[in-house]
């Protein structure tokens, strides 16, 4: 089909079309993103909101050599495809293909590989300031949206810019929304904005100002000094972007393309930093999605069957789900119990708790590092709060993680989603790194449930303790639960599946792994023993002692770095325990591997951390271990005697 998106090959493309042309494209961009997000999954909602925006930027712009930096950038879909990849675009978030975030190695207009918010302002400051060290003269513009101005960085960052004396951009992307709703003062004060008949008056004024400049440039700024009287007519003078050293303008419609054109022309080469507030409609275009953009922020495959839009289901329910049933079982009995998020309601399963518990959640917003600071304050007022973050988003919180919860020994509740490979997201979204910022801090407890059942008995474990501790999950279903599930007792490890020729010390989800690995070993005449470990700290000493005394192979397994992770932390006890481990081998992510996104079984395989990686590593280990017995027996070949374990 010849199509105007089929043509463009570079935003250079954009610049003979017309307006008509120009939302004829916009029509073409969106419903490409819902063909391709329907089949792969991905970011729907944002990103048909931006479509004008985008189109209008790189319109205006030329980004070979002005600077566009993208925050969160989950919304760059439309960015994309401008930028010459549209004949790839079926490949998103797929393996070998194009990622669902903007990534340095697929072309010279993306500047950063980004995926986390509040960024874009402080990075670009930085590159203004590069260009201006290094005689460059590059526009320089800074997108923000979704919710990310509410984030602490995005302050700071906006701090730092209004001392510039240069050209600055800033664009914020309000479209009512984050990921959910946006959260907290901030958000009211711009819904008061876009509720004024600024955008009017704005549009009138910036028309009759282009009718009467010839020449645009440091001739505006003139221009935009009488504006400005305009615009705090409307709007109370002491809004917060000027105080901080920005010209503010808005809020426009950001689905006004012919607009937006002219106001980004006018503005472009004005020589301080100005922030363009403009107004967008998440889900644009796509009724399910406008509709209901929480749930069309990030879909799994859908199809669009005649009026209904079927979403794609598993059989079981996934960890994210178990989580919030866990929570409302145990907030039943217990009043003390409150659950806090980031701006992941629906991701985190506290959307799901909010239907029935709704006074017993908070959502922060973009803010991690406040979110723990808040859950902070609640432990120590005698509540028991939960503080259910991302792996890849606590990392944000580390500092208060330690100086507001560990050294006050708090008894606050990490419920850690995401950990480990997330899939489609990739390098920017995985949770590789918990265990071992985690694990450092005194007196942290780290649990990791096998099953549902292990969840549920992880999360009434936590509440007993009077210090701080962490349960991780991943991304996935929750798997068929393996057998009865004991209660958690502090640092004991639980044995699934006895063998004497190896043993296998599998934390979380690995278990299931390994008793695939187990049970395909057998049929081999190799008997390996399978631990569900339970805890990363503390470990349990005789579990380890058992598994290493014997002289026999031991395999660790975790979905997270070898780094610092559950392996590292069962060499460093062994070490202590003065341990032989000749014989251990640490199975995990790689240190120095960035795992790009596709399939979770897939970056799982790739690992070697599925169930055929552990069954070839342990294989391997036997086999040697036989060679070398019938080479030189050793003194003694009985594997040590199993420890008192659940």
């Amino acid at each position: 089909m010849n199509t105007i998106l089929s043509r463009i090959r570079s935003p250079l493309d954009l610049r003979p079309l017309s307006l008509e042309q120009l939302h004829q494209l916009a029509a073409e961009i969106r419903q490409r993103c819902i063909d391709v997000v329907g089949r792969n999954g991905g970011h729907l909602a944002s990103n048909l909101g931006v479509a004008e925006l985008t189109l209008a930027l790189h319109r205006v712009f030329d980004f070979r050599t002005d600077r566009l930096l993208w925050d969160v950038g989950h919304q760059a879909y439309v960015h994309k495809l401008l930028t010459g990849r549209n004949e790839r675009f079926d490949t998103l978030r797929c393996a070998g293909g194009i990622s669902g975030f903007p990534s340095r190695h697929e072309s010279e207009y993306d500047l950063f590989d980004v995926g986390h918010a509040g960024t874009s302002i402080a990075t670009a400051v930085g590159m203004a300031r590069g260009d201006e060290a290094l005689g460059r003269d590059a526009r320089v513009v800074a997108l923000i949206g979704d919710a990310s101005i509410v984030n602490g960085v995005a302050f700071e960052g906006l701090n730092q810019a209004g001392t510039l004396k240069r050209q600055f951009l800033v664009v914020l992307n309000d479209n009512s929304m984050g990921i959910a709703r946006t959260q907290g003062a901030f958000a009211s004060n711009l819904a008061k904005f876009r509720m004024s008949h600024l955008y009017e008056e704005v549009k009138h004024q910036v028309k009759a100002a282009l009718e009467s400049v010839p020449v645009v440039g440091q001739g505006v700024l003139g221009m935009l000094d009488h504006l400005k009287e305009g615009i705090k007519a409307t709007v109370s003078p002491h809004q917060i972007f000027e105080q901080m050293g920005f010209q503010y303008m808005g809020p426009v419609d950001g689905h006004d393309l012919k607009h937006l054109i002219e106001l980004l022309e006018l503005i472009k080469d004005v020589k301080h930093p100005i922030l363009l507030h403009v107004h967008t409609e998440k889900g644009r275009g796509c009724d399910f999605a406008s509709d209901d953009p929480c749930a069309f922020h990030s879909p799994s495959k859908f199809k669009i069957e005649g009026d209904q839009v079927v979403l794609q289901k598993t059989e079981r329910k996934s960890w994210t789900t178990a989580f919030a049933d866990a929570f409302a079982r145990l907030a039943a009995d217990d009043p003390r119990l409150f659950v806090l998020t980031a701006a992941m309601p629906d991701g985190t399963g506290v959307a799901k708790v909010r239907k029935t518990l709704a006074e017993r959640c908070l959502d922060c917003g973009i803010a991690e590092s406040c979110t723990v600071d808040i859950a902070a304050g609640m432990a120590r007022s005698g509540l028991r709060p939960i503080a259910a973050i991302y792996s890849t988003f606590l990392q944000r919180a580390f500092d208060q993680v330690f100086q507001e919860v560990v050294l006050q020994q708090l008894p606050v509740i990490f419920c850690i989603d995401r950990a480990g490979l997330v899939g489609g997201d990739g390098a920017v979204h995985h949770g590789y790194l918990d265990i071992t910022y985690l694990r450092g801090f005194q007196n942290m407890v780290l649990l990791a449930p096998a099953d549902e059942a292990e969840l549920n008995e992880a999360l009434r474990f936590a509440l007993t303790l009077e210090t701080p501790s962490a349960i991780r999950y991943p991304r996935d279903q929750v798997p068929v639960p393996y057998d009865a599930c004991p209660p958690f007792e502090l640092g004991r490890a639980r044995v699934m599946r006895d063998g004497p020729d190896a043993t296998i010390l599998a934390y979380g989800t690995q278990v299931g792994f390994a008793l695939e690995a187990a049970a395909a070993l057998a049929d081999e005449d190799i008997y390996a023993r399978v631990v569900n470990a339970r805890f990363a700290k503390p470990l349990d000493e005789a579990m380890i002692t058992a598994a290493l005394a014997g002289g026999r192979p031991v395999v660790t397994v975790e979905d997270h770095s070898l780094a610092g992770g559950f392996g590292a932390a069962v060499l460093e006890k062994a070490n202590e325990l003065g341990l032989a481990t000749q014989q251990l081998l640490r199975l995990g992510l790689a240190e120095n591997t960035f795992y790009k996104h596709g399939a979770r079984g897939g970056q799982l395989a790739e690992a070697g951390i599925d169930a055929a990686g552990i069954a070839a590593a342990v294989r391997r280990l036997v086999l040697a271990s036989r060679a070398s017995v019938l080479l030189s027996p050793p003194a003694s070949t009985t594997i040590g005697p199993l420890p008192q374990v659940i």
